[in-house]
């Protein structure tokens, strides 16, 4: 359990590195509007992380549970195991029961997990670990069962038990892999997006500037490059003269100049900048 805090640990502090955010002047109302843009996202944040570490406290405790009664049923040792068959049951029966609950907690966290904003590795792995500590229960269950036939001893719950914990811990990691599939490419539609830069000609010939107005009809997406938001940050719009056509706050980026004279648009807050639109048009001359 040891690695389990630390990694729940590790995923606070990562959490809390990639909330830091710059110091804005309070006298300037675009600033403000940015500062209450980003709080709320840190807020939603530490509203979903306080969810998780609930979770995952419950799922220690149920651990910690087990590993008692683990410690109970092993203290009972060679023929004492005979007459106090009963008392090895009823601890039997409740590992079973604190290990589904386990389960379904476990499923909770993943559920949890897959409806937050949050996308880090760090609780992948907390759950994959959690996983593998299951495993590894059904494993020591399925040596106590060895131990005490070697000993005459043939407890029916026992057999139920390890059948239960067979199916249900594949069923879990089958289920796992197609939840991770799911968030992962959830997480790339999430973090995609489209950009396109052109001259009021060529902007309205792909009907993506028609009438004045920018993506209100049928527009040709082919004609956007399609990027990843958490990777480019930086687009060359090779002009001296833009316009951004679609709406971002203007706190999330700034216009700079190459050694050319043009404009380069670099994205300093990524998912403020994309939080409006996820589609970029920029008009150049």
């Amino acid at each position: 359990m040891k690695k389990l805090v630390l990694l729940s640990l590790t995923f606070v502090l990562v959490l809390a590195v990639g909330c830091n955010q710059k110091k804005s002047s309070p006298d300037s109302l675009q600033n403000i509007e940015l500062n209450d843009s980003l709080k709320n996202i840190i807020l939603e944040r530490d509203n979903q992380i306080n969810d998780m570490m609930a979770t995952m406290n419950e799922i220690q405790d149920g651990f910690n549970e087990i590993n008692e009664a683990e410690s109970r049923v092993n203290l009972i040792k060679g023929n004492e195991r005979i007459n106090k068959s009963r008392q090895i049951k009823e601890d039997i029966r409740f590992i079973a029961d604190r290990m589904q609950q386990n389960r379904a907690l476990i499923k909770k966290l993943q559920d949890q997990l897959k409806n937050s904003n949050f996308r880090g590795s760090e609780m992948k792995k907390v759950i994959s670990n959690m996983l593998k500590q299951l495993d590894e229960k059904d494993q020591q269950l399925q040596q106590l069962r060895a131990e005490l036939e070697a000993k005459n001893i043939h407890i029916a719950e026992l057999d139920e038990t390890i059948e239960g914990l067979n199916t249900n811990v594949n069923n879990l990691q089958s289920e796992n892999a197609q939840k991770a599939e799911t968030i992962n490419s959830q997480d790339v539609q999430l973090n995609t997006a489209w950009y396109v830069y052109g001259t009021k000609k060529e902007l309205k010939d792909q009907r993506i500037l028609v009438d004045g107005k920018v993506l209100q009809s049928s527009f040709n997406k082919n004609y956007f490059m399609k990027i990843d938001i958490r990777v480019t940050k930086e687009i060359k719009l090779y002009s001296k003269s833009v316009k951004l056509l679609t709406t971002h706050p203007s706190g999330s980026y700034q216009l700079v100049t190459d050694e050319n004279k043009q404009y380069v648009l670099q994205i300093t807050t990524p998912q403020l900048f994309w939080s409006t639109s996820k589609y970029l048009v920029v008009l150049v001359k």
